[in-house]
């Protein structure tokens, strides 16, 4: 197959901005169109064109889709409760299937035979970004450079650069990071971070505190939720993006957010990132006290189930996939009641619950209470029979068993029991 057009998910850097001369050297006589979507990375975009068509690239689209991508993606997400492993917020893994779908959708419009990415063999990101392509446009050939050249570092790809002539900006040998980000989080990887033993230096951190930096005073902030979805700040209506971002800038200030991961990866190796998620890490915690509020302890338990398979579709790239979309229903379902307000307090990393209320709640004062109300404690005795009974049965059982009488135990024996 002659490849004439391939549409190429571009971000400007080092991997995908050398991927554009490499791809015009193999695919004699193809147009590269480069794809970048703009997540909330706050990158400088404004020189992007000129640089994309400087390493050969015929046209670039550049794309806003932060509202689809807080709306449609995150918060789903955060209703869901899904977190990769018990610590990854998912902040690279969700973007991916928006990107991949607004790259296909590229292609489509420009009658591109390929799609491009620059992910490397050895990371997710391949797979995230080609299950989408499988599930959106599966005719489409799927070109991955790092799978099929010779660069094998980032060293190597900065010699290539140079090479090329194309500008590398902040980046070097010296500044090794791989870094990734979007509205929810910042990634990084790689340098000294690869020895698990190594703890970050302060310098790699780009958007938040340290938390011995952070203001010697609690901040509070409280959060209204609708249906599990965030909806205002400090009694403020706020649109996905704005709300994001206000708790990105509260969480920041206060050191809230920093984690360090070693995660198991698809291809089955460990690795180790070091992630900044401010303002998702306040609305995850904030969310699983109204939900501890607002469901049964059977819809709790089970949500949570849930939340972990989804956040290995969510970090397997299956979003476009019949278990995910099916997820997406039940969460919403069992979400109906998750409405009301919860209080924290942020100081120097860490997140306060100060208090939460809901018309839903499900938490009854007087039930609750240690003093005079209007639970009949005598009822207990008869719950405690019957949650107990199997507990009793399989006692008397086994007593049996161990004095080689062979015989089960008869009424009497359980009615005593029940008097005891």
């Amino acid at each position: 197959m002659k490849v004439k057009k391939i549409a190429l998910a571009y971000s400007g850097g080092l991997d995908t901005s050398i991927i554009i001369p490499w791809l015009k050297e193999h695919y004699l006589g193809a147009e590269v169109i480069a794809v970048c979507t703009n997540v909330g990375q706050n990158d400088d975009l404004s020189n992007l064109e000129a640089k994309a068509k400087a390493s050969g690239a015929s046209k670039l689209y550049l794309l806003d889709i932060r509202e689809e991508f807080v709306r449609d993606y995150l918060f789903p997400m955060v209703r869901a409760g899904a977190i990769y492993e018990g610590k990854y917020l998912l902040g690279t893994s969700i973007a991916r299937p928006l990107q991949a779908k607004h790259q296909v959708e590229v292609a489509l419009k420009e009658g591109a035979d390929a799609v491009a990415h620059g992910c490397t063999g050895k990371g997710n990101d391949q797979v995230r970004f080609e299950l989408a392509y499988k599930a959106l446009a599966p005719h489409l050939k799927v070109i991955a450079p790092w799978r099929e050249w010779d660069i094998r570092s980032r060293e190597d790809a900065i010699d290539y650069a140079e090479k090329h002539g194309i500008p590398l900006g902040k980046i070097s040998k010296k500044n090794i990071y791989s870094r990734d980000a979007n509205l929810w989080h910042m990634s990084h990887e790689g340098g000294e971070l690869e020895d698990a033993w190594n703890r970050p230096k302060e310098e790699v951190f780009q958007l938040t505190k340290s938390p011995k930096d952070a203001p010697d005073r609690e901040t509070e902030v409280e959060i209204e939720f609708e249906k599990a979805f965030p909806v205002a700040v400090d009694g403020q209506k706020l649109g996905p993006v704005e709300l994001v971002e206000k708790l990105n800038a509260l969480g920041a200030e206060n050191g809230i957010g920093r984690s360090d991961v070693v995660e198991t990866r698809l291809v089955g190796m460990k690795s180790r990132g070091v992630y900044e998620t401010p303002g998702g890490t306040i609305l995850f915690k904030a969310l699983r006290e109204l939900e501890m509020l607002t469901l049964d302890s059977d819809a709790l338990h089970f949500k949570h189930l849930m939340a972990q398979r989804y956040a290995e579709l969510v970090y397997g790239g299956k979003w476009f996939t019949t278990l995910r979309e099916s997820l997406e229903a039940f969460m919403e379902k069992i979400s109906e009641y998750i409405t009301g307000k919860v209080r924290l307090a942020l100081y120097k990393g860490n997140i306060i619950i100060t208090g939460r209320t809901s018309p839903y709640s499900l938490y009854i004062k007087d039930l609750a209470s240690f003093g005079e109300s209007g639970y009949r404690h005598s009822d207990a005795t008869g719950f405690i029979n019957l949650y107990g009974l199997s507990t009793g049965v399989a006692a008397l059982v086994h007593r049996r068993a161990k004095d080689n009488t062979g015989q089960a135990p008869s009424i009497l024996e359980m009615a005593s029991f029940h008097e005891k």
